[in-house]
């Protein structure tokens, strides 16, 4: 068995002058860093006082599923020798936030747009959307449906 470690800093850039004294006196800005990667500014949800031009964990979440799953989808399309031209997704993922004040996740919709050098087996592709969905470590760490609706372009 193989392991695999990922390590990212996050680091808090919204110190107001204040701290964190009371609810609205800092920022929920921060970054998300890695050796050698570009940074990536990141802030809450708007819903939680977060800068709507940044992106927000939930995001980056339903992202990390679409991501996952278009990976796997194309390496199996290559290995089958299926030519995959365009590959486009429209996720979605669904929070429900309890009167407490904490939520979760109840569900993520991948509904990817895929153009492809011809016509292939609608059941093949199926096929190959849901071994895509089985084999993304992602979605397989979650504890919520991940489900795909795919569309394929002419």
């Amino acid at each position: 068995m193989k392991k695999h470690r990922y390590e990212v800093a996050v680091k808090w850039t919204g110190n107001l002058g204040a701290g964190t004294d009371h609810y609205r006196s800092y920022s929920r800005n921060h970054e998300i860093l890695a050796r050698e990667k570009i940074s990536i500014p990141c802030s809450s949800d708007p819903s939680f006082r977060g800068d709507p031009a940044r992106y927000n964990p939930e995001e980056l979440l339903v992202s990390a599923i679409s991501s996952c799953h278009m990976l796997w989808f194309l390496h199996l399309c290559s290995v089958r020798e299926i030519s995959v031209i365009e590959y486009e997704d429209d996720a979605e993922g669904l929070m429900v936030e309890q009167v407490e004040g904490y939520g979760k996740f109840v569900e993520v919709k991948l509904r990817p747009r895929i153009r492809l050098s011809k016509e292939y087996d609608q059941e093949i592709l199926r096929t190959i959307h849901d071994e895509a969905n089985s084999k993304c470590y992602i979605a397989k760490s979650c504890n919520f449906p991940v489900t795909h609706h795919p569309s394929y372009l002419e």
